[in-house]
Formats: structure tokens, sequence, C-alpha cells
């Protein structure tokens, strides 16, 4: 099979790279590397079956060409971080909105019809008050105005633009909205609470925690989120469908980093700070963060294998195998 990752030098691409290379599929990668970096895909830069672009997916001249090679694309493209949404918000809306619809144009234009996922936010439930998200519940969002929201309704405008193409072209097209993926490579730059919790604990450094750390988020392993990809991107039933992807266990903000502290015997006290003190800003923040995965399980029969706390522990050796290395 051949296999189109855009954004696929970051965090989630690389790891569906390097599933797809596991089994013995030929990957092209395309990453502009404004977020994503080429240390997540060195370990496969002398592959016979990988290819890779550094060319920004809003003026890449190879995208048709590489629509009509593959069998399957996943648009993993995005600017993604609430701290880089506050820092760039034109880039997080001509990225997110542009990118996609030039993919959807290409396939379309193309007259090759691919598996396709086009990579979605939980952000979008945005701050509707419910303690878990189905996929048919409704979107909240502040007013106008509020530009620490830009992302979920780019993401929003992406999921629309993906459903339309699949209905009216009958384009093969998958929604996943993604809950808090972790793992390995992904860092803590942008306000990635995990990676900078991990790092800050290795390091005996005060954990910040936003606000009083009573908001609830779940966490999903970043090879379990390739996984489900994989299962949705197959499956027949899912096309035309917008499906979360993620775990529901949840756990608040404050135990998380007490957990961290605790597994990694860190004597870091955590430290809580504003949001606007953190970002620059106030804005408001989701309560919860849960998906309800009963259309996913339905439609793959997926269910999620790393506990949050086997994660965890292989993070913290990482960090502290790379520690040291640099020693």
């Amino acid at each position: 099979m051949h296999v189109l990752i855009t954004g696929g030098a970051g965090f989630i691409g690389s790891h569906l790279a390097e599933r797809h290379l596991a089994s013995g599929d030929q990957v092209y990668v395309v990453d502009n590397l404004s977020t994503g970096s080429l240390s997540n895909i060195d370990a496969f830069r002398g592959h016979p079956a990988f290819r890779f672009a550094e060319a920004d997916i809003l003026h890449w001249n190879g995208l048709d060409k590489a629509v009509a090679w593959a069998d399957r694309i996943y648009h993993m493209a995005a600017v993604v971080g609430v701290k880089k949404v506050l820092e760039d918000p034109v880039a997080v809306m001509a990225t997110n909105m542009t990118g996609t619809e030039r993919i959807l144009r290409a396939i379309h234009q193309g007259g090759w019809n691919p598996q396709v996922i086009i990579a979605s936010t939980s952000e979008v439930y945005g701050i509707n008050p419910k303690d878990s998200f189905a996929e048919t519940d409704h979107i909240v969002l502040p007013s106008a105005g509020r530009l620490r929201w830009v992302n979920a309704v780019a993401k929003l405008a992406d999921e629309f633009l993906a459903l339309s193409y699949a209905r009216e072209y009958g384009l093969n097209i998958v929604v996943a909205r993604l809950f808090n993926t972790i793992g390995p490579n992904q860092v803590g730059h942008y306000g990635m609470v995990v990676p900078s919790f991990v790092s800050q604990a290795v390091h005996n450094e005060p954990l910040t925690v936003y606000g009083e750390g009573q908001q609830t988020r779940s966490f999903c392993d970043v090879r379990d989120t390739v996984l489900a990809l994989d299962l949705l991107a197959a499956c027949p039933e899912a096309r035309g469908e917008v499906v979360n992807v993620g775990n529901d266990q949840e756990i608040s903000i404050r135990d998380l980093a007490a957990l961290i502290v605790n597994r990694t015997h860190s004597r870091s006290p955590l430290q809580f700070i504003s949001i606007k003190d953190a970002c620059g800003e106030e804005y408001d923040t989701a309560a919860h963060r849960r998906p309800e995965l009963n259309k996913l399980r339905a439609l793959t029969g997926f269910a999620p294998k790393w506990l949050l706390s086997e994660t965890l522990d292989d993070l913290v050796d990482r960090a502290r195998a790379k520690n040291l290395r640099v020693a």
C-alpha cells in the first residue's frame, strides 16, 4: 500500500509512518517542520520504502502527484497547541483550512479515490459543559473575537469541507476527532501538558498547573491512536463519518501532576499559576474533555491497550535516558 502523510514529521504523523513501514507499506511524508522535527523521522530516512519532502502543504507543487500515488492519505498537517494558536492565529486558520481544502480538491480532481483520514480535534466541542462527548453532541464555542478558539473553528470548518466532499463526490473520507494524544516524541513547547510535567518532574522543577487544576482530560497513548486511525481508514462503514478517537479514562490535571511526581519519585512541588500568567491572556477552558467511544468500538472493535501509568513510565524512562546521553 502507498501511504501519504501530511504533517508526517510531527508527533502523531511520525508514529503513523513507523507503523506503516513496519507493515511493509510505501510511505511518503511531507512536512514544513514548523512544529514537526527531522529527529522524529531520522530512523526512517534511509529506509528504501520511505520518502520525505520538506514543503508547506499550502504551496507544495508535488501535491497532485503524491495524491495520485497514494492508496491512503492521513492529513495530519496543522498548527497545534494553545500557545501556538495564541501566538499565530493567522497561520492556524490558513494551514488548517486552506491545507485541507487543497488536499480534498486534489483528490477529487485526480480522479483517484484513496482512503482518507482527516484529523480533527476534541477542541471542536468547545465549552460544552457535558462530562463526556459523543459525535452527535452540540458544538459550544464562545462569541467572536476569542482567538483561543481559532483552532476549534478551523478544524470544524475542515470537518464540514471533508463531509461535503465525501457526500458530493463519493470520496472515502473519515473525520477523526482526536482527544489528547500523548507518547514518545511529543514535546511541551506549545502547551502540551504531559511532556511538560514529565520534563519538570525529572529535573525536580516545579510542575506548573494552570488554575486550580480541577479540569479533567482523557489521555490516549499515540500507539493506540495510530492503531485506531489505521482501523478507521480501512473500515468501509466509517466513510463519511465523524468518529471520536481516544481513551475514555479521565483524570484531573492536578491529579495528573501528582501522579507524575509520584512515579518519578521527584522532589518537584506543584506550582499553581493563572492562565493569563502562563499564556499572556485569560481564556475559557473546558471543564471536561472525555470521549464517548461507542461509535469507534462499533466500527472497528478498537480498545486502548496502554494504561496512563504505563505511558507515563515509558516517557519518564525515555526522558531520563535522554538526560544521560546529554550528560
